[in-house]
């Protein structure tokens, strides 16, 4: 531990600033960890870790309601929607990792790494922790870690960026030394500190070779896994019911110390009047986005806890910039010039802040700025110089289920399908399934769209190359906003070692997204949970994957 701590230190380039929004229920954090180096002990929990081959109680079930229509794979080379990425972090591990409330990489996997410069490329070079070892009992090796970043970038699913744009990471330049030490080789444009935070996410996750192999079928093992786990996480996958939820087995074979739950059970529910009555009822442990009505009801039920944590997503439309009307950039700046936004952080009732720009509050390179208030004189000359005719249709795709903030989408979509509707346009709404919208969306087929999007890594480029860089086939790709300003000033802000120039860069992209890009800009939202009284080691980390650890959990 103290030689990764002086070598981070070392590796400190001054390219990050940012703030870690996690919330931790701090009368109640139990000490038990997935081996990360994690100090976290405000309390302890009271309940023991669960034997193995034991049947799961109601007592040692964990249940976690959410809003889990968007899941859509649990391979993590594949799934990049938030219910997946919460369950893969059970499952599997990476080579590092954050501890919520902690900006500092810690060692999972890799208990120690180094950082060489070798010339026109850097070396980092990991040595995993002995210990390490599969669900099925089998040590991680160095082989592993080389198959599934190769599996990935082979894949090349929506979260394969990370690695082929923002890591430029080849397949040869992956390298077993031996079985216990793997290198990676990273052109000098690529800062070593934000690789690290990078591979934290789960598309860097390490599976088991030999067993995604040995189920492999035509598409590399993804449709197995979706039903099985091939990881060294607390917890493997007992089943994913599509349409009722996940659920998660403690594995009997954990490397680190188990975790304190036998089975955790993630419950798809979407509507915000059952959330609160799962939670009332004891029926769910926690419940995730609570609206703002719900969680008045709840303050003062004595079995339930309130826990409020900053958000890193944000929340916004996005406009097909290749799709009639939505083609001219006037269109585009007229609709964000129609939207009534204090209208809508009032209907939000606290639990957001206004943000109009693509880097959230906390992160280096936000600038606090926003140009748009309703002005519908304005936006009807932008629409008279595109030469737009009143009554002009658009779809609006809208999911079901509640928006971050915890509101009803529907709710907003109405709001803002009146507002445009005052300049001239008419949006037709179509809810679907967030996971059908997500399929519409990244096959570049939505007209306009209503989503979510958080970070993958706590840097801001975690945001500005899905939302500038085309390139990258994240959401300026889904949106078919093809800028080359907007890429060169994504890529030289990346790599700009100097903090000041990064956000001077930064400041000049802001301005050019905010008003040339396909992007409807609208909130940050804040994240209320419910949680029962007796629940112990409750954390929250918006910025760590995944966001709630939940072999941490117990109850007493």
């Amino acid at each position: 531990m103290q030689q990764k701590n002086r070598l981070w230190h070392y590796l400190r380039l001054p390219v990050v600033s940012l703030v870690l929004f996690s919330l931790v229920l701090t009368a109640c954090v139990a000490p038990a960890a997935p081996a990360t180096g994690s100090t976290n002990t405000t309390a302890e929990a009271t309940a023991a870790p669960v034997a193995a081959g034991e049947a799961a109680s109601r007592e040692d079930t964990l249940i976690f309601a959410a809003d889990l229509t968007d899941l859509i794979s649990l391979d993590p080379a594949v799934a990049y929607e938030f219910g997946g990425i919460q369950a893969e972090g059970s499952f599997y591990e990476t080579l590092v990792s954050f501890d919520a409330g902690d900006p500092e990489i810690k060692p999972l996997l890799a208990e120690s790494w180094d950082v060489k410069d070798s010339g026109d490329l850097w070396t980092l070079t990991f040595k995993l922790n002995p210990k390490a070892t599969f669900a099925s009992g089998k040590p991680v090796t160095a082989e592993d870690v080389v198959y599934s970043w190769s599996r990935a970038i082979d894949l090349n699913k929506s979260p394969a960026f990370l690695l082929i744009d923002v890591g430029q990471v080849t397949k040869e330049n992956l390298k077993a030394v031996d079985a216990q030490t793997f290198e990676v080789k990273l052109p000098k444009a690529v800062s070593p500190q934000v690789f690290l935070s990078v591979i934290s996410f789960t598309i860097a996750a390490v599976v088991e070779k030999a067993v995604v192999e040995a189920n492999k079928g035509d598409d590399m093992g993804s449709t197995w896994l979706n039903d099985n786990s091939a990881g060294s996480g607390p917890y493997v996958l007992d089943k994913w019911d599509r349409s009722v939820g996940i659920t998660l087995k403690a594995n009997e074979n954990y490397w680190g110390t188990p975790p304190l739950m036998k089975q955790v059970i993630m419950q798809n529910t979407s509507e915000l009047a059952n959330l609160q009555a799962a939670i009332e009822t004891g029926d769910a442990d926690i419940v995730q986005d609570l609206g703002a009505e719900q969680a008045a009801t709840l303050k003062d039920n004595p079995d339930v806890d309130l826990v409020v944590g900053q958000s890193t997503s944000l929340t916004y439309i996005g406009m097909n910039a290749t799709k009639a009307p939505l083609d001219n950039v006037d269109v585009r700046e007229a609709i964000r010039y129609a939207i009534n936004y204090d209208d809508i952080i009032s209907l939000l009732k606290g639990s957001a802040q206004l943000v109009q720009e693509i880097i959230p509050i906390g992160f280096l390179g936000h600038t606090g700025n926003n140009p748009f208030k309703q002005d519908i004189t304005k936006a009807k000359e932008l629409l008279a110089k595109a030469g737009v005719a009143e009554g002009t249709e658009i779809e609006f795709i809208v999911p079901v289920g509640t928006a971050a903030g915890g509101i009803e989408w529907s709710t907003l979509a109405a709001k803002i399908q009146n507002d445009v509707e005052q300049i001239g346009l008419k949006l037709n709404i179509k809810q679907v399934q967030q996971s059908e919208l997500l399929k519409i969306y990244r096959a570049q087929e939505g007209q306009m769209v209503f989503i979510n999007w958080g970070p993958d890594f706590p840097d801001p480029d975690g945001n500005v190359t899905p939302f500038a860089n085309y390139e990258a086939k994240s959401l300026a790709w889904r949106n078919a906003w093809n800028s080359p300003d907007a890429i060169a000033l994504s890529k030289q802000a990346a790599a700009e070692q100097d903090p000041a120039k990064r956000t001077e860069l930064y400041k000049q992209l802001t301005e050019l997204v905010q008003h040339t890009g396909p992007y409807v800009l609208l909130y940050q939202p804040t994240r209320t949970f419910g949680v029962r009284k007796n629940i112990t080691g409750f954390t929250y980390d918006a910025v760590d994957t995944p966001s709630i650890s939940f072999w941490l959990i117990g109850k007493k």
